[in-house]
């Protein structure tokens, strides 16, 4: 049996390193910019920190409203203020309406605002694939045409 020198194997061996340069590339954009990377979880931390903002919001509406609530349960000024706001009035009052004005309502408290949370933004796997698979076989093809051009000089 032959044995094939060191030389040959290491010659032969570099070439896995197209396989493990596009495996290291795939890793790499995978962890930064794939589906569970780097990039989706700090866009899925700055939705959090939106939500947690908007929640606290609403409990703060929340809170204002219970107590205009309370307030008109429970106040009989409270309440006769409101409706007076609202264009109503007592058995001793009279009104006079002007025709076009409409009537002047206040609401004192905002219902809030639905914040929809925003779909990441993410590289396909099927791209990071491709670019992976694309610079691997980009090495392998310079390794090869360096070894091509590297003989076609030994024989010259």
């Amino acid at each position: 049996m032959r044995e094939i020198p060191l030389i040959e194997i290491m010659k032969a061996v570099k070439y896995l390193f197209s396989i493990w340069a596009g495996v290291l590339i795939y890793a790499s954009l995978s962890l930064m910019f794939g589906a569970k990377g780097f990039s989706t979880l700090r866009q899925l931390e700055n939705e959090q920190k939106k939500q947690t903002e908007n929640i606290e919001s609403l409990k703060l509406i929340n809170r204002e409203l219970e107590d205009v609530t309370d307030s008109l349960l429970y106040d009989r000024n409270t309440l006769a203020v409101h409706a007076r706001g609202q264009g109503y009035a007592t058995e001793q009052e009279r009104f006079v309406r002007i025709v076009g004005l409409g009537v002047n309502q206040k609401n004192s408290a905002s219902p809030g605002k639905v914040i929809i949370a925003a779909e990441p933004q993410y590289t396909p796997q099927r791209t990071i694939m491709i670019i992976s698979f694309c610079a691997g076989v980009s090495i392998f093809i310079c390794m090869a045409v360096f070894d091509i051009l590297k003989h076609f000089r030994e024989l010259a």
